[in-house]
């Protein structure tokens, strides 16, 4: 059974991206992926930093992009997962 986390995959990689370890956000996603049956190295991940959305307490946010190696649609489910908010 999985480590239960209050905090979004997309909180914490927000949070590395602040505190300077952006380097292991990759891998960070890559964990995330396995824990959810999925192949990381069948992904290309890509980080966009945004303004966060007014009212929020946060000055950015980092969205996190999911692309197949082998051209085919990412799982919807899986989009909307990686970038679920609090």
């Amino acid at each position: 059974m999985g480590r239960i986390n209050p905090y979004t995959l997309q909180m914490q990689i927000t949070r590395m991206f602040e505190q300077g370890q952006s380097f292991f956000a990759t891998t960070k996603v890559q964990d995330w992926l396995k824990e959810r049956n999925h192949e990381p190295l069948d992904y290309n991940i890509i980080f966009h930093k945004k303004p966060a959305p007014p009212g929020s307490k946060e000055v950015m946010v980092v969205e996190i992009e999911l692309r197949r190696k082998d051209g085919q649609p990412v799982d919807p489910w899986l989009l909307e997962q990686v970038n679920l908010h609090a």
